[in-house]
């Protein structure tokens, strides 16, 4: 049995829900509006300032849907009245970020300075030379394109360099020895 599917989705004040017939979800909120398209073999019922979520069947793929679909739903009405942000570090000597307009621009030892420009409805913002923070109201957006500004530089594991989410831990190794 589904705990997460179970579980019933309270609509904060502000936030207004349309579900189409083919369980297309739009969830509009002060920090802007999103859209998903939930499997339309699942049964969502709203009420007054409450959401619930049902599966048609005791099948496999009934039960797998299940809370998913709870989840993408509650994760619309988050990032529609809270949203998401994602903190990323740059770790290196000579490793930093700036922000120029629309685009971020990192400088991560190679011959050129990358620069990747901001996608819609992502908000990037560079406290420091070496912290940056992706905003959004799409959990999912969020996530890819802090993955995607990661992708650069990895943290690689003999000195730590490179550019990783906030509180991560990088498993440091040991390097050469001089003995034979």
């Amino acid at each position: 049995m589904s705990r997460i599917g179970n579980k019933e989705i309270t609509v904060p004040a502000g936030v207004t829900i349309d579900v189409q017939e083919t369980n297309l979800v739009q969830v509009k909120g002060p920090k802007g509006t999103l859209q998903e398209q939930i499997s339309p073999e699942m049964i969502i019922e709203q009420e007054a300032g409450v959401l619930r979520v049902k599966r048609p069947s005791e099948d496999k793929k009934h039960r797998s849907l299940h809370g998913l679909s709870r989840t993408l739903i509650n994760n619309m009405i988050v990032g529609v009245t809270e949203g998401y942000q994602k903190k990323l570090e740059i770790v290196g000597v000579g490793y930093k970020a700036a922000k120029q307009g629309k685009k971020l621009v990192l400088s991560l030892g190679y011959s050129h300075p990358v620069e990747m420009e901001d996608p819609e409805g992502i908000e990037v913002e560079v406290q420091e030379a070496t912290k940056i923070v992706v905003k959004g109201n799409n959990k999912q957006a969020v996530g890819n394109y802090a993955a995607k500004i990661r992708d650069w530089r990895k943290p690689e594991p003999y000195k730590g360099k490179g550019i990783r989410y906030e509180g991560e831990h990088v498993r440091r190794k040991e390097g050469k020895t001089g003995k034979k």
